[in-house]
């Protein structure tokens, strides 16, 4: 595995030059490049176990509620998921299932326990839907986290009033037709169609959902949602008491800022601190 600089023109990524003409290149984090795809492998699971272990440090778990989902880098139709029950912070690689399109475990997990025979079905359910109709989406994560689940019974879409927000600049969708807890195909294919061609989205009365190209990119998407959620409800609830309205980013600063932003490899540059300090606290115990 090898990693180099990336160096980044914000014209280059198509940001309009009317609105900072002056904008520099920067450098960035860039993705790692493989040898071989078992190496690959190796290496995405151990982000997907750290991954577990960066929500349960948020206070993203709850029960047995969320998951994550990676695809296979060998077998894409196949994807990584966590057993159901157990605590995201214990999650290791070898507790990882590999689990096919008919939500079949093939590989992976700890048989001498018994919970490990059998695998979140929502998460199956939803996880099949997403990465059958994106084939650009490499992981997807969901938790039922406190502030994307109250902001999701407001029915309302993300404002774009902070900087921060523009990450997500006709980016996040919201489905709003609450089926109950996903047992079924067919929810999880609603939810799938809801997403569209979008990162992530608002799923009414339930929480977010976040998508990207990494597992990485992923996670970061996720505690940002969930940070935006949260300040979109103290800042609306700033501006009531006030009897005024919060004030919005325009289009246009919005869309040079998603520019730089709110692309998948700036997500994987923002995660990397992340992932940095759970590797140090656990000294990679992650890994085993």
């Amino acid at each position: 595995m090898s990693t180099e600089s990336q160096v980044l023109n914000p014209t280059s990524l198509g940001a309009d030059g009317s609105v900072q003409p002056n904008a520099k290149e920067f450098k960035i984090i860039p993705l790692p490049k493989f040898q071989t795809k078992e190496e690959e492998r190796s290496y995405k699971l151990g982000r997907l176990a750290a991954g577990f272990r960066i929500f349960a440090k948020h206070g993203f778990d709850e029960g047995l509620a969320g998951h994550m989902t990676l695809r296979d880098p060998i077998l894409t139709d196949h994807f990584w998921v966590n057993p159901i029950g157990l605590a995201f912070s214990l999650m290791t690689v070898s507790d990882l299932l590999l689990v096919n399109p008919e939500g079949k475990i093939v590989q992976g997990g700890k048989p001498e326990r018994q919970i490990y025979n059998q695998t979140n079905l929502d998460c199956v359910l939803y996880s099949h839907a997403l990465h059958t109709a994106r084939l650009d989406i490499e992981a997807a994560c969901h938790s039922h986290s406190v502030y994307g689940r109250a902001f999701s019974t407001l029915g309302i879409n993300l404002d774009i009033t902070t900087q921060d927000a523009c990450a997500f600049y006709d980016d996040l969708a919201h489905y709003g037709d609450f089926g109950g807890v996903v047992v079924d195909g067919d929810e999880g294919k609603s939810i799938a169609k809801a997403l569209g061609n979008k990162k992530a989205v608002i799923m009414q009365n339930h929480g977010i959902l976040t998508t990207s190209t990494t597992i990485d990119a992923a996670v970061f998407w996720f505690i940002q949602l969930e940070s935006l959620c949260r300040i979109q409800l103290l800042a609306d609830a700033a501006a009531a008491g006030r009897n005024i309205k919060t004030i919005k980013v325009r289009d246009e600063e919005a869309k040079f800022t998603y520019k730089i932003t709110g692309s998948p490899i700036a997500a994987w540059a923002q995660a990397q601190p992340y992932f940095d300090q759970i590797h140090k606290e656990t000294d990679g115990a992650y890994l085993l």
